[in-house]
């Protein structure tokens, strides 16, 4: 057999391939109509008469809002992509404000007196910062 005898590559079609397969169907559908995850479920099963502080908090006017306020969730420092994040700017951005010194980092000491590279910010400085914005 001689080399020109075989025919090139992009001459032979693609058998059982399909040409152009579409959007993948289980990334079309919604969460409504994907199957439910093996993981935990993250609504908490409400019990008919049981009587737990939740209950009280909320039968004596407590909103859901009032209580996340009180007990925040989260860190309280932010990296850099999360403090960016948080302003609504580029990390760059952050970059600058904290070169300029118009936003300050946190800086965690290490022994031998050194600290940790890592550009961590203060959610309140950062809080402060939109207000000052505001004005």
């Amino acid at each position: 057999m001689n080399r020109a005898d075989i025919p090139p590559c992009d001459a032979v079609p693609d058998r059982g391939r399909e040409s152009d397969p579409g959007p993948d169907p289980v990334s079309a559908l919604g969460p409504a109509q994907r199957l439910p995850s093996s993981g935990r479920s993250r609504t908490v099963p409400s019990v008919p008469g049981s009587d737990t502080s939740h209950t009280k908090s909320r039968s004596a006017g407590a909103s859901v809002s009032s209580t996340l306020e009180r007990d925040p969730i989260g860190p309280r420092l932010l990296n850099l992509k999360a403090a960016a994040n948080y302003l609504g700017v580029s990390p760059w951005t952050v970059r600058d404000l904290e070169a300029r010194k118009v936003l300050r980092r946190v800086t965690v000491p290490l022994p031998g007196g050194a600290e940790l590279r890592k550009l961590l910010f203060d959610k309140v400085d950062l809080d402060r910062l939109i207000d000052a914005w505001k004005a």
